[in-house]
């Protein structure tokens, strides 16, 4: 965003430096223009002065000495002719039969001033004629032709244009600075503003947005400053709701455990089914339990990923090899076949330990729902810039209708009801690939049963490394 105000300002400041210096630079080149064409045809008034006394006095001797001595002096030519074209004084290189000259001459004697068009620039060289008649407009004695240089006034055109320049530079120099000081000021306070929001977004602690810049930032960052000491303590709230639920629904439990446990030894034969009943039910409600506090845990987890430990990566291929090991024995106990495709190294964006504990959720659904004699594989591939770890079974699957529905909290299939779980499995394992910027996928399998996509950003090589280490 900084940029993108800059880049605005300056390109005001550069228009309104371009507004103020082309025409400036203009007027220096036509003013020195003036001076040069003035101060010639004042020397042009001179001679033709004295080229009129001459005429009258037949003497050409002042006018000679004059016109060499400034040729000398000045290194610029001078031609005079009488009223029948006949050179006077020549001096300076120029002569009056050069046809550039001629036509000059004939231009004055019709009584015409000559002088030269166009503005210098500083690139301009060579020279410019100017003409004058000698005598007034009802007589013409002859005609008097300067050829100019132009190079010195050339030359200071040049160094005014350098002085014009300089200080619109100057001027540009101070308008960035000024922009930038600007910019500053006003963008400043939101990026401390989006890293406030990032922390209360993550779950962190609130992070007070300093109240700086315009009026309306420091009212928009008071603003946010009330309403994240809000969440922040809504959010403090909870969990400290969730942990002394825990706290307090466990020992009630334990004890309520322990007095049914005691009373097996007492209760008649007719009474076992209902022991077994209320027992099913107490392991319900621990796991219940368990399972609320891991789902709290991985919602809150999932907002501090992306901000604590962006640059995770593992190798998810190993990491699914070692769960389907650690899980062969409760497969072949539930008489499921479950194996893992190995193939090449997949780098995903997570730790071990995540990954770990979103398989251990999908293979252990996958072993207790597809049913005795299913086949449960895994596999792990990339797509695009996306890494896939896939769970596939061959059981019964869900219906089309129930497919949208898996991952919500607590819900289970009808035909599931009389399975152990509390329906909070998949919806831990969608917040912490959620935390990873991922996303888990529900499909039916060909021909029948689940196939279960977990889709996150590939990783670095470079960070496969850090990511063990911080789960080791």
């Amino acid at each position: 965003m900084r940029t993108r105000v800059l880049t605005v300002v300056l390109a005001f400041a550069v228009l309104a430096v371009a507004g103020f210096a082309v025409p400036l630079l203009g007027v220096t080149a036509t003013q020195r223009t003036e001076q040069l064409v003035a101060a010639r045809t004042g020397d042009l008034d001179r001679f033709a002065g004295l080229a009129g006394q001459a005429a009258e006095s037949g003497d050409t001797g002042a006018l000679t000495a004059e016109v060499r001595r400034y040729a000398e002096l000045y290194g610029e030519a001078v031609v005079v002719v009488d009223a029948r074209r006949a050179p006077v004084v020549q001096a300076g290189g120029l002569r009056a039969a050069d046809p550039v000259v001629a036509r000059l001459v004939d231009a004055a004697l019709r009584n015409q001033r000559v002088s030269p068009g166009g503005t210098l620039r500083p690139w301009s060289r060579g020279d410019r004629l100017l003409a004058r008649p000698v005598g007034t407009g009802t007589r013409v004695s002859g005609a008097v032709v300067l050829r100019a240089s132009v190079r010195a006034a050339a030359d200071d055109i040049a160094l005014r244009w350098a002085l014009v320049l300089a200080g619109a530079g100057l001027f540009a120099v101070a308008c960035l600075l000024l922009a930038r000081a600007a910019t500053r000021w006003v963008v400043r306070p939101l990026h401390h503003l989006d890293r406030a929001v990032g922390a209360l977004a993550a779950g962190l602690p609130a992070e007070h947005a300093r109240a700086g810049g315009p009026p309306e930032l420091r009212q928009l960052a008071t603003g946010f400053n009330r309403m994240a000491d809000a969440v922040t303590t809504a959010l403090e709230q909870q969990r400290r709701l969730v942990a002394d639920t825990s706290h307090q629904l466990r020992n009630p439990l334990a004890a309520l455990r322990l007095r049914i446990d005691s009373l097996q030894l007492r209760l008649p034969d007719s009474a076992t089914r209902t022991y077994t009943g209320v027992t099913s039910e107490l392991e319900r409600m621990e796991h219940l339990l368990d399972d609320l506090l891991a789902l709290a845990n991985a919602e809150h987890r999932a907002g501090e990923l992306a901000v604590t430990d962006a640059e995770a990566c593992c190798d998810a291929t190993g990491v699914a090899g070692s769960r389907v090991q650690l899980w062969q024995p409760v497969a072949e106990q539930a008489g499921v076949r479950l194996d893992h495709a190995p193939g090449a190294v997949v780098r995903m964006a997570c730790t071990e330990g995540e990954l770990a504990q979103v398989a251990d959720i999908l293979l252990d659904n996958a072993i207790k729902y597809a049913g005795s004699g299913a086949r449960v594989g895994t596999r792990c591939f990339t797509e695009g810039p996306h890494a896939v770890f896939e769970v596939r079974d061959d059981g019964p699957g869900l219906d089309t209708a129930e497919l949208p529905q898996a991952g919500t909290r607590f819900w289970r299939s009808e035909r599931h009801r009389g399975v152990r779980g509390s329906g909070l499995g998949l919806a831990i394992a969608e917040q912490l690939v959620a935390g990873r910027g991922g996303h888990v996928e529900f499909a039916s399998a060909e021909p029948h049963g689940l196939r279960v996509r977990v889709v996150l950003p590939r990783g670095d090589e470079e960070t496969t490394s850090a990511g063990k280490g911080r789960t080791s």
